[in-house]
């Protein structure tokens, strides 16, 4: 009887204990893959919880958002953020920013190497390659903005490809669809069959907050704050260098 007494008990234990644990669902910008992956099994060790994780590019961040798709947690540039929340798709308030990213610069793997050390040397590497990349994300939406400003913007329209939203530049390269190709520098780092040549000069670089958010309907906020706290707490900084960014600052 006592046997079965502890048996009970112990069983109860564990019932109790999965069923304070919770699967959080995550919807997130490719730019944070790297990091949110060697992150997260310790996260799941330590808290008990599991999460399940959707990759996108922030065009198709925007659409699922948007259109309701059930996700607790989304992870995105800063800007779009703040618009989810004032759309009422995120909870008030529940904005946690995690790591500030600059654009990076990439051929492929063997080809020259461009000087990209000015914003003259990478006008003249733009207006020498025969193709250009960048991605529909927020550093494909600076990079064309960049075009104006160096004041090429007419010479690289036929040259130029915007990546389907979700694939990295990288990939596009790799493949020989461009000669040069920009990104944020966590996406071109990891990448095969191409050299990373180094951030854009800072006369003319960008930086990208990438923060996170609530959903308004989540099911399972409670571990989705502790996702957030755990991604953005001092400790995910040695990982978040490691994969190309900077930890965020201080709100």
């Amino acid at each position: 009887m006592k046997t079965r007494l502890i048996a009970a008990a112990a069983c109860g234990l564990l019932l109790a204990g999965s069923a304070q644990s919770a699967e959080i669902t995550v919807l997130s910008s490719g730019a944070m893959r790297e990091i949110v992956i060697e992150l997260l099994p310790q996260f799941e060790k330590s808290s008990g919880n599991k999460a399940a994780i959707t990759w996108a590019g922030t065009a198709d961040i925007k659409k699922q958002i948007a259109g309701g798709d059930a996700y607790d947690l989304v992870i995105v540039g800063a800007p779009e953020i703040d618009a989810f929340i004032q759309a009422g798709k995120l909870r008030p308030g529940s904005r946690v920013d995690l790591a500030r990213s600059g654009i990076g610069v990439a051929v492929k793997a063997g080809a020259p190497k461009p000087d990209i050390s000015s914003a003259a040397a990478i006008k003249k590497a733009l207006l020498a390659a025969k193709s250009v990349a960048y991605s529909t994300g927020p550093s494909g939406v600076y990079v064309q903005k960049m075009f104006d400003k160096l004041g090429i913007a007419e010479q690289m329209k036929a040259k130029s490809k915007q990546t389907v939203s979700g694939t990295r530049v990288g990939q596009y390269i790799e493949r020989g669809e461009a000669d040069i190709g920009f990104q944020q520098i966590s996406e071109l780092i990891h990448e095969q069959g191409i050299d990373y040549l180094g951030p854009l000069p800072p006369d003319i670089q960008n930086i990208t907050l990438y923060s996170s958010g609530i959903l308004s309907a989540a099911k399972n906020a409670d571990a989705a704050k502790a996702l957030q706290t755990f991604l953005a707490a001092p400790a995910a900084a040695p990982a978040i260098k490691k994969n190309g960014l900077e930890p965020a600052a201080p709100n």
